[in-house]
């Protein structure tokens, strides 16, 4: 087999992974902002065969099987309401969203770690109440110092965000491409220009 052909041959279907489908709870909303609510184009292809989905928008490109032709899906909404977590997960990522991907000292956004605002050492614990989002340089500033003997403020004091404020801030931290059929469904209650 020729090199080249099979080059081609494979990178070919490569094209299609580029087409992911915006999944939607049954309510039309999206299961989540960040990350978006994306499913692979084959795993929004199978929900719709055996009917879990209902296919709302569609790419122009088609699959095909020797037996029938299929557009493929952009945004599908679910048969069955999924019911939206209450409780959130103290995660590293989590952290960094409610901060707003950005130094609660200093603001700054980039290379983020995380920095207890009463520090281990004085007897601070690792909760959402205790822990923000800190640049390298303000946290190395801050040390295992109070607040007050480093001399550095919080742009807001940190607490535990509810999943509602967290699925909300999502929204303002779009990923790089947003197909023009998702629009609705992702901005569908901002406020209209006039």
């Amino acid at each position: 087999m020729d090199g080249t052909f099979r080059t081609a041959f494979v990178r070919e279907p490569g094209a299609l992974r580029h087409h992911p489908a915006l999944v939607l709870n049954a309510d039309y909303r999206p299961l989540s902002y960040y990350p978006l609510s994306l499913w692979p184009w084959q795993d929004a292809v199978k929900a719709a065969f055996l009917d879990r989905v209902d296919i709302v928008a569609e790419y122009d490109e088609v699959v095909r099987s020797p037996s029938m032709t299929l557009r493929i899906p952009s945004v599908v909404v679910l048969k069955d309401y999924v019911k939206p977590q209450k409780r959130v997960a103290f995660t590293r990522f989590n952290l960094f969203l409610r901060d707003e991907f950005r130094c609660q000292y200093c603001g700054a956004k980039g290379e983020l770690t995380f920095d207890h605002v009463v520090p281990r050492a004085s007897g601070g614990i690792t909760s959402w109440e205790n822990v923000v989002a800190a640049c390298a340089p303000c946290n190395l500033r801050k040390g295992s110092k109070s607040l007050r003997q480093a001399g550095l403020a919080l742009r807001k004091p940190p607490r535990q965000p509810g999943a509602q404020e967290l699925l909300n801030m999502g929204r303002k931290f779009p990923p790089n491409h947003l197909h023009d059929s998702w629009m609705d469904f992702l901005y569908w209650d901002a406020e209209l220009e006039a």
